[in-house]
């Protein structure tokens, strides 16, 4: 049995892309996962299944959600140890657990994928890549962050990103 934290792209923001958190427990359940827990309603979901395989176990359940809900998004998955390296890999501390972010991408990054490009040019943000994640420092809010959006453009794969209190939270729902 494994224990995963399943992260929807891009789901409960705004009008598109709409589930409710009992919808996305219901159909975890019907896959035959347990202990189901979700976090907020931005589509965070912890669950234990069977399955060892990460990409079959995020295949079927992107596939449920749209068979059954008309939910077309794609889910980053990692397991609960694979969270817990996240936070202890962290390259700096969170004084704001707000203004820290960390994207989780669905494949790793690409030797020459910043090729040309100049972080320093968006300070006081900041950045810090790993395999499957980029941490960012976000000083003055996601929401008016403008090095997200330029490395967005460049990332060959999809991602989600989620702020420091709800990893850390994430992290002790899928431990507890």
């Amino acid at each position: 049995m494994t224990r995963y934290v399943a992260l929807l792209r891009a789901v409960n923001l705004g009008s598109h892309k709409k589930i409710s958190m009992p919808d996305l427990r219901a159909v975890c359940a019907e896959l035959g996962h347990t202990d189901i827990q979700t976090y907020l309603q931005s589509g965070n979901v912890v669950f234990t299944a069977a399955e060892p395989e990460a990409g079959k176990v995020a295949a079927r359940l992107e596939k449920r959600l749209a068979d059954g809900l008309g939910l077309t998004t794609k889910i980053i998955l990692r397991t609960a140890d694979e969270l817990r390296a996240v936070v202890e890999a962290s390259p700096t501390k969170a004084d704001d657990p707000t203004g820290y972010s960390v994207w989780f991408l669905l494949d790793p990054l690409v030797a020459d994928w910043l090729d040309g490009f100049d972080a320093g040019r968006f300070a006081p943000e900041e950045m810090w890549t790993a395999s499957r994640e980029i941490y960012l420092s976000l000083p003055n809010g996601t929401g008016r962050a403008k090095l997200p959006v330029a490395l967005e453009r460049r990332l060959k794969t999809p991602a989600t990103m989620r702020n420091w209190r709800t990893v850390t939270n994430l992290v002790e729902l899928a431990e507890g």
